[in-house]
């Protein structure tokens, strides 16, 4: 058992049970043992990996709907840009990093970053610093911490670690989920009582229940949700939540826990793995749309994406790295060159090394690129046509003109004609 476990083992033996919403709040965010406290529990040496750590277009697209909404709403200066959960920094770095090209965006921006590990805050820094050092970033435990002024608010699965409620219909009636001590008096395991008022706010099915049917409920993601509504209804700006979830119409128990990349059991050794549970995105339009604001969707993430340009992205990036991968076969022909011309030996050039060159300048065909790329294209595809030729020429000179040791005279020594 986990530190953690022994003291929520002491604490139910004392108080009584508690709901599953008090057990993931003390899991993820106890002071001293709760998971998010304990360090940086992301990429693939921690415990889930997330979009931005695949990927910098995910971040790059939410940063072109960031300005896109400035832009729409009349390019307020300040503007408060905040996230909600973020992570390494990662995702906001790309976000920063592909709107450096919107002219007055960055200038307008107050950037606000709310964020409760001090570990994580310090990486957010770290990689901000690099990604854009004129930006400023503050940080924030809570939302309602941010200053007023119009928003543009971006989230990517914070919503499914916020503590949930669980209802459970036994009997011909619906009890509350809580965690309770094992029959063997030194674990935890679940156990049901009387609903509390959480169940209010519970989203119920359509048809009669089923024996067993379970339903969740998160307080604290709807106040959240209508917080934000009312701070853009009031002040202007947009919001963005990007979580998995459904829109009300799904029922079941969905939390889970996930600890080295693998599933965990939710009671076991809390603290010291990942919590987290399906989003509702139904209830949380109903709040925001509640406390004033106008709601979109949900639409599934891919949708998004491809809405917001990811496929030209994609293409652009191919492009890139095929730039970058040729440039990789120059320099080490460059260096073959190099120590060809030390050791008095016929360099070992690729023989289809212009044909390379061709097939490139086809996919990076300059008048099929934005604007902003065309002079660096073409001045690259200028001097790459020269050193492919240069190329060429000195591996002829330095060919003609070097022999080679022979295995069985090792005293013999290549002499330039």
């Amino acid at each position: 058992m986990s530190p953690l476990g022994e003291l929520l083992v002491r604490r139910i033996r004392i108080a009584g049970p508690i709901t599953v919403a008090e057990y993931m709040a003390e899991a993820l965010g106890h002071p001293q043992y709760g998971y998010y406290k304990q360090g940086d529990p992301f990429g693939l040496e921690g415990d889930f990996v997330t979009a931005p750590e695949i990927s910098q277009m995910f971040g790059e697209l939410l940063g072109a709907w960031c300005a896109a909404v400035w832009n729409m709403i009349g390019r307020p200066a300040p503007v408060r840009l905040v996230e909600l959960g973020p992570g390494r920094g990662t995702r906001m770095a790309d976000a920063l990093r592909g709107t450096r090209g919107v002219a007055g965006f960055h200038a307008a921006l107050d950037l606000h970053m709310v964020e409760t590990s001090p570990s994580l805050r310090a990486r957010q820094a770290e990689t901000l610093r690099q990604a854009a050092p004129a930006v400023a970033p503050s940080w924030h435990d809570a939302f309602e911490e941010v200053p007023d002024g119009p928003l543009l608010l971006v989230t990517n699965e914070l919503f499914d670690a916020l503590p949930i409620h669980q209802f459970e219909f036994q009997g011909g009636r619906w009890l509350e989920r809580v965690v309770d001590i094992d029959g063997g008096g030194d674990g935890l395991a679940f156990a049901l009582r009387a609903p509390g008022p959480a169940f209010a706010v519970a989203t119920r099915p359509p048809l009669p229940p089923r024996q067993g049917m379970v339903v969740e409920a998160c307080p604290a993601g709807i106040a959240l949700a209508a917080a934000i509504g009312r701070r853009v209804a009031h002040q202007g700006g947009a919001a963005l939540i990007v979580d998995y979830g459904h829109d009300g119409n799904s029922f079941g128990d969905s939390l889970q826990a996930v600890r080295r990349h693998r599933k965990h059991d939710v009671l076991s050794d809390p603290g010291t793995a990942d919590l987290a549970a399906h989003v509702d995105f139904g209830a949380l339009a109903r709040a925001a749309r509640e406390a004033g604001a106008a709601v979109h969707g949900p639409i599934a993430q891919n949708a998004l994406l491809e809405r917001l340009g990811i496929k030209l992205r994609a293409a652009a990036l191919a492009k890139h790295a095929a730039i970058g991968a040729f440039g990789h076969t120059l320099t080490a022909a460059l260096g073959e060159l190099a120590s060809a011309l030390r050791e008095h030996r016929a360099p070992a050039i690729p023989t289809d090394l212009a044909a390379r060159h061709r097939t490139l300048a086809e996919l990076v065909d300059p008048a099929a690129q934005p604007e902003v790329d065309r002079p660096v294209i073409m001045a690259l595809l200028e001097a790459t046509d020269r050193m492919v030729d240069a190329i060429a020429a000195l591996a002829d000179v330095i060919g003609a003109g070097a022999a080679v040791s022979s295995p069985q005279s090792p005293s013999a020594v290549a002499q330039p004609t």
